[in-house]
């Protein structure tokens, strides 16, 4: 009999599944936090990014805070203020930009923007242990901000209700937006992300900034396809965000997400690694212990690929364990196999081959196929229960 303890050694906690990635930036690095632990990634970047040095926007904001310097700024993320002061170097407005910022009360959301803000030779009045903007937000306005000038310093994402909330309270608001959001040169990347979604290939995609996620889903909208889209990701698909403003354009289509408790790469894949194997599907047959993942299965703890019709036929034979499911019912789960029941047999045949242990399905004569189910979980799958 199989022993719920074995684990193999051989293969990390997302093998056999198959995660998409829309990043643009540090796209690579997430790919391969995530394929060291056994996923296999399919990236499309949903975005692409405006080099700073290029931003005509950021240029303006820059000389307009040099020529009068705000009373507050509020820094949000290093890799955007370090971009900045490297921006205002090239356009040989560098030391300028620093001197006025040497004047200014300077907020930083966090630990990573504290270090840029003093690796350029300045200091910050304060950060929130939380690196929340909303906790940023609440400090300003109990202090009041009324006839004040605060430079904001965007970063591509949204931040929902910061700038009106202190508009609304007597400020005069600076935008810095040090790096800028387009759709990407190349769509075909993201079609076919989109296209693995539907087809139920991918078991997670990742969102790591709210232009991303807006991005997919607009580019599904403009194919007709943004309801599938939705479907698939409020039900079979896993959408992981970075954080909570990354999550808001697919939370204000009614999909749920699941987010890290901090807002990093490394506790977004940390997360997949949980929230993944918990939703495979385990049963008890034929003395083994299987494991049903996206594109292959563990047999008592080793990794077995299984090729995608073999993958939809056990799918529709684990959704009634122990019941047979006839050729016809099986024939309809493999994708354009048409009407030749034979296509079942052979999908079949492979199927067996990859799983190394042919008798966890069996043939019953003249009907179908069905798991072989365990005595004791078959009185259980009987119940309903």
């Amino acid at each position: 009999m199989y022993d719920e303890r074995e684990q193999s050694p051989e293969h990390g906690p997302l093998a056999g599944f198959t995660v998409g990635v829309t990043a643009a930036r540090r796209a690579d690095e997430l790919g391969a936090l995530l394929e060291r632990r056994g996923a296999a990634v399919l990236h499309a970047p949903a975005l692409r990014i405006v080099p700073l040095s290029d931003d005509s926007e950021l240029l303006a904001a820059t000389k307009e805070i040099i020529g009068r310097a705000p009373d507050i700024a509020v820094a949000t993320t290093a890799i955007g203020f370090r971009g900045w002061v490297e921006a205002a170097d090239g356009w040989g407005l560098g030391e300028d930009l620093l001197e006025r910022l040497r004047e200014v009360r300077i907020l930083a959301r966090g630990p990573k923007v504290k270090g840029a803000i003093r690796a350029a030779g300045l200091t910050e009045e304060w950060s929130p242990a939380s690196e929340s903007m909303a906790e940023v937000l609440d400090r300003l306005l109990e202090e009041g901000v009324n006839g004040l000038r605060i430079a904001v310093q965007l970063h591509g994402e949204p931040l929902p209700g910061f700038v009106e909330s202190l508009r609304a309270g007597g400020a005069e608001v600076v935008g810095v937006p040090v790096y800028r959001w387009l759709p990407p040169e190349d769509i075909g990347p993201v079609d076919r992300l989109i296209d693995a979604v539907l087809a139920r290939t991918l078991d997670a995609v990742t969102f790591t900034s709210a232009p991303a996620a807006a991005s997919l889903l607009s580019r599904a909208e403009e194919r007709g396809l943004l309801d599938d889209l939705l479907a698939a990701l409020g039900h079979d698909v896993l959408p992981a965000c970075v954080g909570p403003v990354t999550a808001l354009p697919l939370q204000a289509r009614g999909v749920g997400t699941v987010q890290p408790e901090r807002f990093r790469l490394g506790p977004l894949v940390q997360l997949l690694c949980r929230e993944l194997p918990s939703r495979a599907r385990t049963l008890p047959v034929a003395g083994h212990r299987v494991e049903i993942r996206g594109h292959a299965v563990l047999v008592d703890g080793e990794l077995r690929p299984v090729p995608p019709a073999g993958m939809s036929l056990l799918r529709a034979l684990s959704r009634r364990p122990g019941w047979v499911v006839s050729r016809a019912d099986l024939l309809r789960a493999l994708p354009g196999a048409g009407r030749d029941e034979h296509a079942v047999e052979t999908a079949m045949a492979r199927l067996r081959t990859a799983l190394g242990a042919p008798k966890l399905i069996q043939t019953v004569v003249k009907r179908g196929y069905r798991l072989a189910l365990d005595p004791a979980a078959d009185a259980k799958y009987d119940a309903g229960v």
